[in-house]
């Protein structure tokens, strides 16, 4: 059977052809000034469930990227912070020493050494309740105002009714077990803070513990006995024990940091390689681009002539 070919068939083919080549031209133009070759999820399905799997990948590694570097700044606060305070520590020592000569020293003299054990511990208190962007990096999870709440001390009163003399005690507002963690991969948390009980040792009602003396208690004691004229050398074990546990801390600090920095070299390869990936997956090949409009504007012009050639006028279009 001979299908009948009329002169509107012929028109509609090729008016047909030439709208395809023109819209495949279009689409050519508009990748080429996007840059991408996904404007829409139709444009390339399998391409897009990449590229959004890409995306993801690439939003989790920055917000791992953003805790490494706020835990960077915890570790590195506390750790110069841990210095200062083994040189506040330091200098007490150096006066505990001093004063085994009390008995030889004018009242003037014992008084100048208790005040500046005194401003000592005023200088470490503050160190103890350092804070960054807000937050005490000794005191954990805990929302209290400082890592080291102090309570004064009452001096003796004669009476009546006479009353003893009541020591300043010193709690710790860390919380046991509720440490500030910050998250550097898919499977991998850092601590990133430090426990002031830890740091800086417990104060049981204002005595000091021999396994875990506070700093602050025990420079009170320092101060007291200078004034009345006693030794503090008995202390330098006390001290010595604090300064020990304050390096092993730092040591640990010092672990902490070198995880953090090995995993922030980790997430900056990981992004350069997921950056290449989405790239791969959604930029345009500029030289690829550039023939394949060209072969595309050759496609587009033939039509254009084939369309001249097949659409001959007759002479109802003269009419008209």
């Amino acid at each position: 059977m001979i299908s009948r070919v009329t002169q509107q068939t012929i028109s509609r083919s090729t008016l047909a052809n030439v709208q395809m080549n023109l819209a495949a031209a279009a689409a050519l133009q508009n990748q080429m000034s996007s840059g991408t070759k996904i404007s829409k999820p139709s444009d390339d399905p399998s391409g897009t469930s990449d590229l959004l799997r890409l995306q993801a990948d690439q939003r989790a590694a920055t917000q791992y990227q953003r805790n490494a570097n706020d835990g960077t700044a915890w570790l590195s606060t506390i750790d110069s912070t841990l210095s200062s305070s083994v040189s506040t520590l330091q200098r007490a020592r150096d006066l505990a020493v001093q004063s085994g000569n009390t008995a030889s020293m004018s009242p003037t003299g014992r008084e100048a050494l208790a005040t500046e054990i005194d401003s000592l511990k005023a200088q470490l208190m503050s160190l103890a309740n350092t804070k960054l962007l807000g937050r005490n990096v000794f005191a954990g999870t805990s929302n209290a105002a400082t890592a080291i709440t102090v309570t004064p001390g009452t001096p003796a009163s004669a009476g009546p009714p006479a009353t003893p003399a009541t020591p300043a005690t010193y709690a710790a507002n860390d919380v046991p077990g509720a440490t500030v963690q910050r998250r550097v991969s898919a499977d991998t948390t850092v601590r990133v803070d430090a426990s002031a009980s830890a740091v800086f040792g417990t104060d049981t009602g204002g005595v000091v513990d021999p396994a875990n003396p506070s700093a602050f208690a025990l420079l009170d004691k320092m101060a007291a006995e200078i004034r009345s004229g006693t030794s503090a050398t008995g202390d330098l074990t006390a001290i010595d024990a604090r300064l020990s546990t304050i390096s092993a801390q730092q040591s640990a600090i010092g672990a902490q940091q070198n995880q953090i920095t090995n995993a922030q070299t980790v997430l900056g390869s990981t992004q350069v390689a997921l950056s290449a990936q989405v790239s791969s997956v959604q930029d345009v090949d500029l030289a690829e681009m550039i023939l394949k409009i060209q072969q595309q504007s050759v496609t587009y012009q033939g039509a254009l002539a084939a369309a001249g050639k097949s659409l001959q006028p007759s002479l109802m279009d003269y009419l008209k």
